[in-house]
């Protein structure tokens, strides 16, 4: 089942599985205030993308309809949330104790998606020693042993952007294995290590293009 599981998921497209989160955050609404079922158009037409599109990206989940009525909803949140792993907890470190990687170990909103931030490293000495969100933060000497004691194999990257080769190289050295990638530098690395690029400047920068080009369509 578990490998099955693996298959269907290497071989759903990546903007679908951009797409199943919205869903199931809308699903999740929906529950709130109580409905029972939910279609396909009304995913559609409230996260303002295509009916069809909706029914596709569902089709990879393993959930099915009913005809005029829809979804159920309480089943639709629990395999969707099955489906995309974030009932179960992953664990990872911080790379980079600065603003934005404060304020990630700030977010207890990670962990209702799965992903547990159990320690932030840094080249600071006087970080050392201190924690934020009940979060330990460990000069980058430690992450080798620390490594070796829990295993995990997940990294978040929110050091300066000077520094992000260097660092993703050390991490890989390491024994991370998935980088999720804050910087707008375009880290390399190995064949099989995965890399989740999510660079807010990149989406301000497209943010800003846009927002142009609408002032110069109204002018």
């Amino acid at each position: 089942m578990a490998s099955n599981k693996k298959e269907i998921l290497f071989h759903v497209p990546e903007p679908t599985l951009r797409r199943l989160p919205w869903y199931l955050a809308y699903a999740k609404l929906v529950l709130k205030n109580g409905e029972m079922y939910l279609s396909s158009t009304q995913i559609a037409k409230n996260i303002a993308v295509d009916a069809s599109m909706v029914a596709k990206d569902l089709s990879y989940v393993n959930i099915s309809g009913r005809t005029r009525v829809g979804y159920d909803v309480k089943q639709l949140v629990d395999v969707l949330e099955e489906f995309l792993g974030f009932t179960n907890t992953h664990k990872a470190f911080l790379f980079g104790v600065g603003s934005l990687g404060g304020a990630l170990m700030h977010d207890n909103g990670l962990e209702q998606f799965g992903l547990q931030i159990v320690a932030g490293f840094d080249v600071k000495y006087q970080l050392a020693g201190t924690s934020i969100n009940h979060v330990p933060i460990h000069h980058i000497d430690r992450f080798l042993e620390l490594q070796r004691q829990t295993g995990v194999n997940i990294g978040v990257l929110t050091v300066p952007v000077e520094k992000a080769q260097e660092v993703a190289e050390q991490m890989i050295a390491g024994g991370i294995k998935a980088i999720w990638n804050f910087t707008p530098y375009r880290i390399r690395v190995p064949e099989h290590i995965i890399v989740q690029n999510t660079s807010i400047y990149a989406h301000l920068a497209v943010m800003f293009n846009r927002l142009n080009a609408l002032k110069e369509l109204k002018s």
